[in-house]
């Protein structure tokens, strides 16, 4: 993984993945959903952001609307997403005599598994707290973990006027993010 602070942007730069799918019927399907739903998984945590007007984005009108319903404002993963060096193995387990010819589901394990992607950044984050702030205390990051929060998140000089403080307790390692717009 690797995350500009300054930006925000991330990269993943390897995942290895082992998927248990028990006898697997194709594996070359097999391959195909789990690199597939990795990516997606990964999308969801990282950049995929659905806003609608509630109290935190009292400006999309009426409250209840969906704000981001197509391209132009819901980031869904693109080929320059997926990581750099996906490694991807099959585990085959034989031994399961409930399923259709002993496999396995294999389209929704893997989707959770791209979420390591968003705890790798969050483990960044969390450096770069450290080296911004000198604390390296828990902090709340919530999903996803899009370029805005992972900039706001990291403390820094800049991100710390960008926080409006009413006290002393308002500082920018307390500081929630709620959104990208």
């Amino acid at each position: 993984m690797e995350v500009d602070t300054l930006t925000g942007n991330h990269r993943t730069l390897r995942a290895d993945v082992l998927v248990d799918v028990g006898s697997s019927i194709n594996p070359t399907i097999d391959i195909g959903q789990i690199e597939g739903a990795f990516t997606q998984g990964m999308g969801w945590s990282t950049i995929e952001e659905v806003i609608y007007g509630d109290g935190d984005h009292t400006w999309v009108k009426p409250a209840g609307r969906t704000f981001t319903t197509g391209p132009g404002t819901y980031k869904v993963p693109a080929f320059n997403d997926v990581p750099e060096i996906f490694n991807l193995s099959l585990m085959e387990n034989v031994d399961n005599p409930f399923a259709v010819h002993s496999s396995k589901a294999i389209g929704e394990p893997p989707f959770f598994l791209g979420s390591s992607v968003f705890f790798a950044i969050k483990d960044a984050v969390r450096a770069a707290r450290k080296q911004n702030t000198g604390e390296d205390k828990y902090f709340e990051m919530r999903l996803p973990g899009t370029s805005e929060r992972i900039r706001m998140y990291c403390a820094d000089e800049i991100a710390s006027a960008a926080v409006k403080q009413t006290s002393a307790e308002d500082d920018i390692t307390n500081f929630q993010p709620y959104g990208s717009f």
